[in-house]
């Protein structure tokens, strides 16, 4: 089976899971739209949750969605001058508009095979700047690690702002306790540990064999290259402005959630403690396998809008809102149009 065929299989498969969140979601949407309507006394037949979204998506206010779409790209651009500020210290001196390119396409590799983007933005930047890819790797893991701890700290943020309401949304939704300790006992997970702990000791007491056949020095290279991309942190010039491009791009994130209320009647009405609320929730929606969070997204951010009385139809609506004009329209028109203009623009080279 050639690498083409296998990619097609595996993007059939993620949109496969997408497709199946989010049937799920609008299902349960559809019940509940339908058992509110029953009590307001609405004839079933003018009771679609689908024509409903239809309305709310052709109703919402495009003004504002193009602020969105705005704060979208300043977020973009903000994480590829970061990211440049990574790349130098391994003395490439990228240009802005391959960085930038490089991360629009990966937004939209990920709508294809989610996580797929992170190798597709290094291969993009090895290819027309002097860097290998796995050093590129290796700063994106970086550039990774530094999101990871912002949503850690924005999830932080919004426990103590709303800390009733999530305290309460856990402790209806979660036994962590039960369901730590059902993890822990799986015997497959005991197995996969043991046979782990076996490995990495055959390997360090055999690495110096290991690494001088000619498979392991290629490995042992592409580990080296790794590494000094990762350690590239340490040597950033311009620390202050490095972090701000990192408070840059998650203040654009919560932006875009909270002027999307806006844009639309039954949330325009929140504040930005709930904004704050539902991008969290709609951000761990994305960590799931679908493209763009297809699904999980629209659950998560309709359970927290719940927190606000905002009914399961009209949280379906904004989440499609937010879904289309952000993982659809942005990351598929701007990905493509850079997918055309980087070979064209890099053409001599």
């Amino acid at each position: 089976m050639s690498s083409a065929v296998k990619n097609v299989f595996k993007t059939l498969i993620f949109f496969g899971i997408g497709f199946a969140a989010l049937y799920w979601v609008f299902h349960n949407q559809q019940i509940a739209f339908e058992e509110q309507c029953m009590l307001e006394g609405t004839d079933l037949d003018n009771c679609s949750l689908w024509d409903k979204m239809v309305t709310d998506l052709s109703s919402a206010d495009f003004g504002w969605i193009a602020i969105v779409i705005l704060c979208f790209m300043i977020s973009n651009l903000s994480r590829a001058l970061r990211w440049n500020m990574l790349l130098k210290p391994l003395g490439v001196d990228t240009k802005l508009y391959n960085s930038f390119g490089s991360v629009m396409i990966a937004y939209f590799a990920n709508l294809t095979i989610p996580r797929s983007g992170e190798i597709i933005r290094s291969v993009m930047i090895s290819r027309y700047e002097d860097v290998e890819v796995e050093k590129a790797m290796g700063t994106i893991v970086t550039d990774r690690i530094i999101d990871v701890i912002s949503l850690l700290i924005v999830i932080g943020l919004a426990f103590i702002l709303s800390f009733g309401k999530m305290t309460s949304y856990f402790k209806e939704n979660m036994d962590l306790d039960n369901t730590l300790i059902r993890i822990i006992s799986l015997p497959v997970l005991g197995t996969l540990a043991i046979i782990g702990i076996i490995t990495l000791f055959l390997i360090y007491k055999n690495w110096n064999t290991l690494i001088s056949t000619k498979l392991g020095k290629k490995i042992h290279k592409i580990i080296l290259g790794f590494a000094d991309g990762i350690k590239s942190i340490k040597d950033v010039e311009n620390v202050p402005m490095f972090i701000f491009h990192s408070v840059m791009i998650w203040a654009m994130y919560y932006l875009m959630t909270y002027l999307c209320f806006l844009a639309f009647a039954p949330t325009a009405h929140l504040g930005l403690v709930a904004g704050l609320t539902v991008f969290v929730f709609g951000s761990l929606g994305i960590v799931f396998p679908s493209p763009g969070g297809m699904g999980s997204y629209h659950y998560l951010v309709g359970e927290a809008l719940g927190f606000y009385d905002i009914s399961g139809a009209d949280a379906f609506s904004f989440a499609m809102i937010v879904f289309i004009s952000i993982n659809l329209f942005c990351n598929i028109f701007f990905g493509l149009i850079f997918v055309i203009a980087l070979p064209i623009v890099n053409k001599r080279k």
